[in-house]
């Protein structure tokens, strides 16, 4: 841990060198920042130039949550917390590779809310094996009963991803309509309860959006560091070393480690720009797409933009496939 925090500092301080700015936004995550020691975490953070009130958000797993921890981050300007719930239920987190000890979400909830932080979110992940819709809907209510409720709420469809061993066991893949049918539950519960969507997997009260990912969705510049971090400026994208050990050795020997890099044709960039914006709430300038009637109840006109409607949602690369360049 020493080693990776070392390296990641190392990569920092060789981008600052080279001229990077401040940063607006920081996001801590791509994995479990929270089993670091709390003092190692803030000493990562720390090296990090920041934006006069850039927003800075950390994930954490809620069995690592302490008030140890959260003080820490408060003390090196963290104002943002993002954990790791996936469901209330045993049996579904188990399908999920996970598992929580009993109480740790309501009480990494507490502390989070003692700590002093106004904003946090809850991640959520629906469609594991064993699932059933009771689950689902009696996952979402635990959540929204939370003290403090949860002013935040992301909620992911489980993928399949080859070489992984949920893609070896066609068991514990899930089912297309089931997803569907959790998504319509997901976004009628989360809407009554004052969150509104504002990206397909993100919901949120108003004033609680999280202003790092809706910079990637608007395709802005971001810089990535760490094992397999990803970075994008001006239409560039890059990449990290993916092996940890490999990773450290690169970027304490001179504060490079980038893999990869490809640059994105004019055209390529601006029908990205397209496909991101559909995913979001703001939607796609109306000439973007085909007109209206052709495609019936996937979308809705605001203004001079089109929007996915709920079962737009549900079948966006439908709707994707269809953009095209103004």
């Amino acid at each position: 841990m020493v080693d990776y925090v070392a390296a990641c500092l190392a990569e920092m301080a060789r981008a600052y060198d080279d001229g990077l700015g401040p940063a607006e936004t920081v996001f801590v995550g791509g994995g479990t920042p929270s089993l670091l020691p709390p003092a190692l975490l803030a000493e990562l953070l720390s090296g990090v130039r920041r934006a006069p009130g850039a927003e800075v958000t950390v994930e954490c797993n809620p069995e690592s949550t302490t008030m140890e921890l959260l003080e820490e981050l408060r003390s090196v300007g963290v104002d943002r917390i993002s954990l790791g719930v996936q469901s209330v239920h045993a049996h579904v987190l188990a399908g999920l590779g996970r598992h929580h000890v009993p109480g740790a979400v309501e009480r990494a909830v507490g502390l989070v809310g003692e700590a002093g932080f106004r904003s946090f979110n809850v991640d959520l992940v629906y469609g594991g094996a064993g699932e059933s819709d009771r689950d689902w809907q009696e996952t979402l209510d635990a959540v929204l009963a939370l003290e403090p409720s949860p002013p935040h709420v992301s909620a992911y469809a489980l993928t399949v991803e080859a070489g992984t061993p949920l893609a070896r066991d066609a068991a514990r893949h899930p089912d297309d309509d089931v997803q569907a049918d959790r998504y319509e539950t997901l976004d009628a519960t989360l809407a009554d309860a004052g969150l509104d969507w504002y990206e397909l997997s993100n919901f949120a009260r108003p004033g609680h959006e999280c202003r790092h990912n809706a910079a990637c969705w608007r395709q802005e510049d971001y810089r990535g560091f760490g094992c397999a971090a990803h970075s994008h400026e001006a239409g560039r994208r890059s990449w990290n070393i993916r092996s940890v050990e490999r990773y450290i050795a690169a970027a304490r020997a001179d504060g490079i480690a980038t893999a990869g890099a490809e640059v994105l044709d004019p055209e390529r960039r601006a029908l990205e720009r397209l496909e991101l914006a559909l995913r979001t709430r703001a939607g796609v300038p109306a000439g973007a797409l085909p007109p209206l009637e052709q495609l019936g109840d996937l979308v809705e006109r605001t203004g001079d933009r089109v929007v996915l409607s709920r079962r737009g949602r549900l079948l966006a690369n439908e709707v994707l496939v269809q953009l095209r360049v103004p």
